[in-house]
């Protein structure tokens, strides 16, 4: 038989795998198969005309916010099946992914970087790509598929200030943010960009949301992340709606009971 190309390579050539060191985890992880059959051997020669398939697990994201995401789905009961979704601040793609993998029909993936998302997702029919761009200078004409459904993971700005863009563009919408004490508190309250105390959590979560309430949003629900940001960092992931008539929301009343159920319970279980 003639020889080949290395599977490794032929994965990162081909565009089945961003890299051909990420080729590589994958092949010894046992997800790649050629002409139906796994082969953990990145060196094995491979030829054009043979079936390759890389079969990723479910859960198995770009990025670890993929995971973030998919447990915030699962928690408020959120089907994104056959929905346009705007995915701000879709860096590497870990949202993205998962919204793909759990039915979206189309993602604006949108960062003010270049050459980030997963090349993956890159070549992905479904995945709108929107480099360069500030979340804050959209306008709801450059969507030809309105969204109704938006993710957010931002960093270095706070949620707060991004609020009535998101009201302005999207809606009526609901989507999920992730809420990142560490570019939401003030100098004092953190230490090398890390927010570790429990009151501080909940003095935070208490001021943005009361921000998302200015903005018009409504709060439907909140839970932390079961994965920790950058340093260690608790991070939180909120569910929302602005402009839905109806829409159901959490009473102001048990705001303040919730938040500080969702950090007591954040703190106990990751164990900071």
């Amino acid at each position: 038989m003639k020889k080949g190309t290395r599977l490794d390579a032929y994965l990162a050539e081909k565009g089945l795998s961003d890299s051909r060191e990420k080729a590589k985890r994958e092949i010894l992880a046992g997800w790649v198969k050629v002409d139906g059959e796994t082969v953990r051997e990145p060196a094995r020669p491979v030829g054009e005309n043979r079936d390759v398939a890389v079969e990723r697990p479910g859960g198995v994201f770009a990025s670890r916010g993929g995971e973030k995401l998919a447990h915030a789905l699962e928690h408020f009961g959120i089907d994104v099946r056959g929905r346009v979704v705007a995915d701000l601040g879709a860096s590497t793609g870990g949202f993205t992914d998962c919204l793909l993998e759990r039915g979206a029909s189309l993602v604006y993936a949108i960062d003010v970087g270049y050459g980030q998302l997963d090349y993956r997702l890159r070549r992905d029919p479904r995945v709108v790509v929107r480099e360069r761009t500030n979340v804050r200078h959209v306008g709801r004409a450059e969507f030809e598929q309105q969204p109704g459904f938006v993710t957010a993971d931002l960093s270095f700005i706070s949620i707060v200030k991004v609020a009535p863009v998101i009201r302005d563009v999207f809606g009526p919408v609901e989507g999920v943010v992730l809420v990142k004490p560490q570019f939401e508190a003030e100098k004092h309250e953190q230490k090398k960009g890390v927010v570790r105390k429990p009151d501080i959590h909940e003095r935070i979560l208490g001021r943005v949301i009361d921000g998302l309430l200015d903005a018009g949003w409504a709060i439907r629900g909140l839970c932390y992340s079961p994965l920790k940001g950058p340093a260690g960092n608790i991070e939180f992931l909120l569910y929302f709606s602005v402009g839905i008539p109806g829409s159901p929301e959490t009473p102001m009343a048990d705001i303040g009971q919730i938040i500080n159920r969702v950090v007591r319970e954040a703190h106990m279980n990751l164990d900071i």
